[in-house]
């Protein structure tokens, strides 16, 4: 069955359909970089909001500001905007069409029509999935206000390349109109996403406008919020997957049997009621997502390093390697947990044992190529805090410095097996050249300011990931990792 509205009322049986009338909805938000991520978690939660009979004047229209988000935008319209997700939950697969979205603005190089759309005074929140290393944040988390991107939107305003470029001049729009501002909703995994988000566009406006700055920062918010839903990319096995319940669907979405949606309750135009399907609002996110970003997000890159290096496909995979498992779990409990506090209705090593069932899903296909991808921003946002903390402290970091030299030796560019790996990082070229350098010279890897500023100075540091890497090239990963867990 093609995925169409007209063909809904014929969705195979138990497929979970809408329960609300498209024509009924308007638009309320725009959503900037309309991926897998973005449909399975923040459009679920406001489809199944919809659901109960609410919200029908927020739905959202899908954005990009890249070319390649123009086939996203016919893909998705060829089907009307619908989705289908197929939760994988290891005790049995379900699928349901969710119907959230209702558009997609054209995507142009000038931005024109998304703009324009920003500025219409119904749309009263802006939300963005443009990854954690799409900010244009410096090594130190600053503002980066050499990058040609910014450059180029500080010049030209009106014509702006950058999706921030692009908010900002419909905020200008709104302000010139007396039509008031909307919320800027970061999705993604930045801790204090929203203090980030607020940083990038009030920088930027300042370059070209100071008074359109000063107008940002005292009428638009920008809440900080936690995400959390495992997504795979999606492939020929989900193509294949959708096909078996008997749709025919372009771009269908797989998650596991869980997620989570924190967000810090500051909204300058209204908002939808998540709470009422399972989202939390309140004024302490940040713990919510310290837990989250160091024991998941941090989790996530100590297994998927050592992943790639012995050819592991999957993070199920990784989970069922013992010594990737006993790497983790002690690396978790002895390294992360004590700079993790508790949350309400959950402990850090209650946390652990949730992400650990998680990860061993053997139903979710999540490759450890995707989660290794970037490591250049994920290990500068998800494990150096710790590590700095753990400096801090005193407290353990063998552990941490050996997923280090894991990456260290990974972006060398082969496997233990041999095989090579293909690039898989914005700064490739740069982290290759430095891991040949490294393997007969370690500290050359912690030289690099960008990624590692002064941490690669710390004497303590730099002699355990020295000993790592050495230990790594002479003897190999599986020697390097039964060493650490027999430690």
């Amino acid at each position: 069955m093609k995925l169409a509205l007209d063909t809904l009322a014929q969705l195979p049986d138990g497929v979970r359909a809408p329960r609300y009338d498209r024509a009924d909805l308007s638009a309320g938000i725009v959503h900037i970089g309309l991926g897998n991520f973005h449909r399975a978690h923040q459009a679920w939660y406001l489809h199944r909001l919809m659901d109960l009979g609410a919200a029908h004047d927020w739905a959202i229209l899908g954005a990009g500001v890249r070319p390649a988000d123009a086939a996203q935008r016919e893909r998705m319209l060829a089907q009307d905007c619908l989705t289908t997700l197929i939760e994988l939950d290891p005790a049995g697969k379900s699928a349901e069409v969710t119907g959230a979205m209702i558009g997609f603005v054209p995507v142009a190089d000038d931005n024109a029509p998304l703009i324009a759309q920003m500025a219409d005074p119904a749309i009263r929140i802006v939300s963005l999935t443009v990854t954690e290393g799409g900010y244009y944040q410096t090594e130190k988390g600053l503002f980066d206000t050499a990058h040609p991107d910014i450059q180029h939107d500080a010049a030209n305003p009106t014509t702006p390349r950058t999706a921030f470029g692009a908010m900002i001049a419909a905020l200008n729009r709104r302000r010139g109109a007396g039509a008031g501002p909307f919320t800027c909703l970061s999705c993604d995994n930045l801790q204090g996403n929203g203090d980030v988000l607020r940083r990038v566009v009030t920088g930027l406006a300042a370059l070209s406008d100071p008074t359109l700055a000063e107008w940002i920062e005292r009428h638009v918010t920008f809440p900080n919020s936690m995400v959390d839903c495992i997504v795979p990319a999606t492939g020929v096995t989900e193509l294949a997957l959708v096909r078996a319940f008997g749709i025919d669907d372009a771009a269908p979405v797989t998650h596991e049997n869980f997620r989570q949606w924190v967000i810090e309750d500051d909204f300058c135009a209204g908002r939808p009621d998540w709470d009422r399907v399972g989202a939390t609002f309140t004024q302490d996110v940040h713990s919510y997502e310290a837990m989250k970003l160091r024991l998941l997000n941090a989790g996530h890159q100590v297994i998927a390093t050592p992943g790639e290096m012995l050819s592991v496909e999957t993070i199920a995979g990784t989970m069922a390697n013992p010594l990737i498992l006993g790497l983790f779990r002690k690396i978790e409990t002895q390294e992360i947990v004590p700079h993790v506090a508790a949350v309400p209705g959950m402990t850090p090593l209650d946390y652990v044992a949730l992400i650990e069932r998680r990860f061993a899903n053997p139903e979710i296909r999540d490759t450890t190529r995707r989660v290794a991808f970037d490591g250049f921003s994920r290990h500068i946002g998800f494990l150096h805090p710790i590590l700095r903390d753990a400096l801090d402290k005193g407290t353990a970091i063998d552990g941490l410095a050996l997923v280090e030299a894991l990456w260290a030796r990974m972006c060398e560019g082969t496997r233990e097996d041999g095989s090579t790996i293909a690039p898989n990082d914005p700064a490739w070229t740069m982290l290759q050249a430095a891991a040949m350098t490294a393997r007969e010279q370690p500290q050359a890897w912690l030289d690099q300011r960008q990624v590692y500023g002064d941490l690669g100075q710390n004497p303590r540091f730099a002699e355990s990931f020295a000993r790592w890497l050495a230990l790594i090239w002479q003897e190999g990963t599986e020697t390097a990792l039964r060493t650490y867990i027999e430690m």
